[in-house]
């Protein structure tokens, strides 16, 4: 048995990758586990995971510059065998640790130089350079660390380069937890769905758009991550068929898995999702609907391959619309996709089967602990 601490000073307690599924995973694993977290809820035992928090910071800046500071303090008393941390502000503290002797782990949960070119909050002008940087950083701080955790297999490439020790576990549904969303074909309704962060370059206004032509009622669940307001939607001209289900929990969202008869998960092609395998497309799967999906290479081998839902120009809300109409007038097909796509994530797209890659990891981690 390990003692193994998760750190975040950007996510919630509950985050489903982080605490759902490898913190309980470890745990049941038979390992001891924490989590700190930053927010302003008490300490908890949880699923067999402590959680500790070291408080909630009002602003970015002060997230950014004193969380990391506050979570390194609450490791050096926890004195765990394995620091398991989770974003890349506390990278730095990360390479302190390491140097102190501590075995790190970095679980990366984006392609961040990729990701820092789309945030809207950095100046355009800045980002190449910020981009580049945080690069390098990344490559320096990543041979000092026992092992990577990467969130898809292209990121693992790349961090392979520099620490062999790296390792992918995908961000596949917890088979026990939305299995149940699965309803027969004929109990759904003539609805598609959207659940998940809700931005422009997740590619909102062109379903919208394409709900304007199809007149088919949108399910929309989740936060609205800065860049468009649910106001400036429904003024757009479509907004009568908008249903916004504000942020939901786990059960929640299997109740709206268990309606709707399509998914939606058009993303537009910035550099950070082309690349991405976003847990939403395999929830739908999951669920036995369809889905339309952005055209990149990387969804094509997913959902061309196991005939599974539609392609389509993310940008292109003509193109949206047709995929919509083109499966709501041929349910037969629907259906079928939806049962290509399920049975799919059951053999194979699943937590239950990436679990094992991180309960290795952790073996091989304790074994050279032991032999130390």
């Amino acid at each position: 048995m390990a003692k193994i601490c998760h750190i975040t000073s950007a996510h919630k307690r509950n985050d489903i990758r982080i605490f759902v599924k490898e913190c309980v995973t470890l745990a049941k694993a038979g390992h001891e586990v924490t989590l700190i977290v930053a927010d302003d809820l008490a300490y908890e035992i949880h699923n067999g995971v402590q959680i500790y928090s070291v408080g909630k910071q009002e602003t970015r800046k002060q997230r950014m510059l004193k969380t990391p500071k506050d979570i390194y303090s609450k490791v050096i008393q926890l004195k765990p065998d394995v620091i398991h941390f989770h974003d890349p502000e506390l990278m730095l503290i990360g390479c302190k640790l390491a140097r102190r002797g501590y075995k790190v782990v970095y679980d990366v949960h984006e392609d961040l130089p990729k990701q820092i070119l789309d945030k809207y909050w950095l100046p355009k002008i800045t980002r190449p350079l910020v981009s580049k940087y945080v690069a390098y950083l990344e490559k320096k701080c990543a041979k000092l660390f026992y092992g990577i955790v990467a969130a898809t297999p292209i990121i693992a490439r790349r961090f392979k380069q520099y620490n062999s020790n790296t390792i992918d576990v995908c961000n596949y549904p917890i088979l026990a937890e939305l299995d149940v969303a699965y309803t027969s074909w004929g109990q759904r309704e003539n609805s598609i769905c959207y659940i998940g962060s809700i931005s422009k370059t997740r590619g909102i206004e062109p379903i919208i758009a394409a709900c304007g032509i199809t007149h088919i009622p949108l399910e929309l669940a989740g936060i609205f991550s800065g860049d468009i307001t649910l106001d400036e939607l429904k003024q757009q001209g479509s907004g009568e068929y908008i249903n916004y289900h504000g942020v939901l929990n786990r059960p929640e969202i299997t109740n709206l898995l268990q309606k709707v008869k399509i998914g939606l998960v058009t993303l537009f092609p910035t550099p950070s999702y082309v690349e991405s395998l976003p847990i939403k497309m395999f929830e739908y799967m999951l669920a036995g609907i369809p889905v339309i999906a952005s055209n990149f290479p990387l969804w094509q081998e997913i959902v061309g391959k196991y005939a599974c839902g539609i392609l389509v120009d993310p940008t292109n809300h003509h193109q949206i619309a047709g995929a919509i109409l083109n499966l709501i007038n041929n349910q037969d097909m629907a259906r079928q996709m939806g049962e290509n796509g399920r049975k799919i994530v059951l053999e194979h797209f699943n937590w239950e089967n990436e679990q094992q890659k991180l309960i290795n990891f952790y073996i091989a981690i304790k074994g050279e602990s032991n032999n130390a």
